[in-house]
């Protein structure tokens, strides 16, 4: 677990007798990982144990049960071709399904209550969740741990952590326990300008041209009637909020809020911000940000409390739910897994959470900036915007330099939405989760209010900005889905990814191929701006079209390896969706130089035979071969993987038959030749070369007479005799025995006895 600062630490070194009243045989072990690498590998110093009798707060985590039902289930809820598509669940259907049992939470509440600790606030409605407190005497004998202070190996502060992997006396394994460690204190994704950075953007409608949240709706959304009436957004904060700040910034920029902001205390935190040393920028500018884009929400809610897990667990039972969240913080968890389970029932309840991916350039300079790189939320990178007039339209935009992005450096495995995209990607992981999934504005070109100081102008930037612009513009979409009858789009990366892949990609998004943040930004998906910003209403037209008839395209095999000179054959299978029933065009891209492609038959229905050629000198090494498939207005796509290898030797016999005429019986007809040359690229070998039948090799005085070696490009020749032995047709073969493919080759040799 994660938390703010904490007051100073009493360190009292003393020691200790720890006797174990428990059977550690009977313990269960916990199914997520709590232990510090800076503790188990010595590199933060000891300087003692916590005290006993400090009181702690920590959040206990029961696990989900039937986890691979719940996968299935979705991965079916996010296939257009699937009759569970959007079918989302509602709170208890969740619990009912795939939740704890209620007898494993009271036996939960119970093992609290015999172990000293005070529970704290109501039962969870996804029985997911239980907040406690107890001493660190009460948290060490009922989880079996030691709870010692070490100085930070990166940071001038001490923090406290556990010695061991905690266990507890039950008969069930629990997922986790959040508030053992305080060695990674959560961060707001936002930055201040050192005065040397400056955008090229100073184009908005705010006071020093800075921008407003209402300029990015006009950049990235325009000018439609879509303001997000009837849908609610929800903020992850770990601090409270002065509401003054917020109209302030109203006030100063001539702009009237229109939403109801419901600031919601998790766990009794406190809400307002008003005391001194608390900073509510990133509150403020998160609110302005979903706002600008969605200015007439039926409701935004402030889900303010003190740690994470709580947080995310309101979000997961709020009623109602809000469909569009958006986290700016990050941190850096000992276990990367610790809330996929509240992650998968936003999925689940059709609840899409938009995360900052950082602003410290790209996630392998920076470090773990979890949870930007968690597979179940919407990674959200940075750029640099340019507008065409102060509230106009999008000009331009480049990849913010400071922008996160990589390849997950928590090791998070590859989506399987992600797989295709990936292989076409030069940078990107094929095993390991990429992002950023989107990005936005991040520049130092905002107006911020915030602590009831004077406001600033192009001082701030951040991913911070972007997350929750992207929250509000998702609040736009579902809108215009749900006056048409549907759900919501719940999360929405793989609707994304598939977007990315079609042929209306570049309408649907502004794909930013200038700019780095250390991986530079490239046509298509990059690892420093992911897709790109939204194009305006295309992409919520796109993201909003009702699942019809559509095909996907399967390769078997997906990968072959081609000699030089030879060829590869894969069977390419048209899978139809929701009644599709027609033909599809085939056609390949990305081939390598000297590499062909032939489809038998095209268009096809159902399946058709691809053949790779590899010419004698096409280039060699490995590349992605996309193979596109087009009927009517819908395209689909997959990819293979060919490996171009060198060719040995090849040989070409010229000609490939001989025929002699009448020829008396026992006599010899004249003597006919076969030239023989190596088009491979190694030397021939040449083991024997034979006739069968009444025909014969001539012997004959050349310098072209063949060896036992052929050298590339080299010909030789072979002579042979016709000597009948009977009248009638007469047949044979001049075979060559070598190590070439197809060997032995053969030239067929006919005559006529008479």
């Amino acid at each position: 677990m994660i938390r703010r600062a904490s007051t100073f630490l009493l360190i009292a070194v003393a020691f200790v007798s720890v006797v174990s009243v428990v059977s550690q045989a009977q313990s269960q072990a916990l199914l997520t990982r709590h232990t510090r690498d800076a503790v188990i590998h010595g590199e933060a110093q000891s300087l003692g144990r916590l005290p006993a009798s400090e009181t702690l707060h920590l959040d206990v985590m029961l696990a989900l049960r039937h986890q691979p039902e719940l996968e299935n289930f979705l991965q079916e809820l996010y296939d257009p071709s699937s009759s569970s598509y959007r079918h989302f669940l509602t709170v208890e259907e969740f619990t009912a399904r795939f939740g704890p049992s209620q007898e494993e939470y009271d036996q939960v509440i119970r093992f609290a209550k015999q172990n000293g600790f005070q529970i704290v606030g109501d039962e969870a409605r996804n029985r997911m969740v239980i907040s406690m407190k107890g001493t660190v005497a009460n948290i060490e004998k009922a989880f079996h741990v030691q709870l010692g202070v070490y100085q930070h190996p990166r940071e001038d502060r001490t923090f406290y952590a556990p010695d061991r992997e905690p266990s507890v006396d039950l008969p069930f394994q629990l997922w986790h326990v959040d508030g053992l460690d305080n060695f990674s204190i959560p961060r707001p994704a936002f930055t201040r300008t050192n005065g040397q950075a400056k955008s090229n953007a100073t184009v908005g409608s705010g006071p020093g041209a800075s921008f407003l949240g209402s300029d990015m709706r006009a950049a990235y959304y325009g000018t439609g009637s879509l303001n997000g009436a009837g849908q609610t957004l929800g903020l992850f904060e770990l601090e409270g909020t002065d509401l003054a700040d917020l109209n302030t910034y109203y006030a100063n920029v001539h702009q009237t809020l229109n939403v109801p902001i419901t600031l919601f205390s998790v766990g009794g935190a406190k809400t307002s911000c008003t005391e001194p040393g608390c900073d509510d920028t990133e509150q403020t500018l998160d609110m302005t940000q979903a706002l600008g884009m969605a200015p007439n929400l039926a409701s935004l809610v402030m889900y303010i409390g003190n740690s994470e897990t709580p947080i995310f667990n309101a979000m997961a039972t709020a009623s109602p739910l809000n469909a569009q969240l958006s986290c700016s913080w990050y941190w850096n968890p000992a276990d990367p897994k610790t809330l996929d389970p509240i992650f998968q029932e936003f999925a689940a309840q059709g609840q899409n959470l938009f995360d900052a991916a950082g602003d410290d350039h790209d996630w392998q300079e920076s470090g773990s900036i979890w949870p930007a790189d968690d597979a179940y939320l919407v990674s959200v990178g940075g750029t640099d915007l340019e507008t065409q007039s102060a509230g106009g339209p999008w000009k331009s935009e480049t990849a913010w330099s400071d922008g996160g992005g990589g390849v997950s450096p928590n090791n998070i495995p590859i989506p399987s939405w992600q797989v295709a995209t990936a292989a076409g990607c030069a940078k990107c992981s094929q095993t390991l989760r990429n992002g950023p999934d989107v990005s936005a504005n991040s520049n130092f070109t905002f107006y911020v209010c915030a602590d009831q100081a004077p406001c600033t102008e192009n001082e701030y930037g951040g991913t911070s900005f972007a997350a929750p612009m992207w929250a509000g513009y998702l609040a736009l979409a579902n809108q215009q889905g749900e006056a048409s009858g549907n759900p919501p789009l719940g999360f929405v990366n793989p609707a994304i990814y598939a977007i990315g892949l079609s042929g209306s990609y570049t309408t649907d998004f502004h794909d930013i191929t200038s700019g780095s943040n250390g991986y530079p930004a490239t046509t298509g998906y990059d690892l420093a701006t992911g897709w790109g910003s939204p194009n305006g209403p295309n992409l919520i037209n796109a993201l909003t079209q009702p699942a019809g008839p559509s095909f996907t395209l399967t390769a078997n095999p997906s990968s072959l390896t081609v000699q030089q000179g030879t060829q590869g054959t894969s069977t390419i299978t048209v899978v139809p969706a929701d009644g599709f029933n027609g033909s599809v065009t085939l056609s390949a891209s990305n081939l390598p130089n000297g590499v062909t492609a032939a489809f038998n038959p095209n268009p096809t229905s159902t399946t058709s035979t691809l053949t790779l050629t590899a010419a004698a000198g096409a280039a060699t090494g490995t590349s992605t071969i996309a193979i596109n498939g087009v009927s009517g207005s819908l395209t689909g796509q997959t990819n293979i993987q060919l490996t171009v290898t060198a060719s040995g030797p090849i040989v070409s016999l010229n000609p490939t038959s001989l025929a002699w005429g009448k020829v008396g019986v026992g006599k010899t007809g004249g003597a006919k030749t076969v030239t023989v040359t190596n088009t491979g690229g190694s030397t021939l070998n040449i083991t024997s070369i034979a006739t069968s039948g009444d025909f014969a090799l001539k012997a004959f005085s050349s310098k072209t007479k063949c060896g036992s070696t052929l050298a590339v490009n080299a010909s030789c020749i072979v002579k042979v005799s016709f000597t009948p032995t009977q009248t009638g047709l007469r047949t044979g073969n001049l075979s060559f025995t070598d190590n070439a493919p197809g060997s032995p080759q053969n030239v067929a040799l006919s005559g006529t006895g008479k």
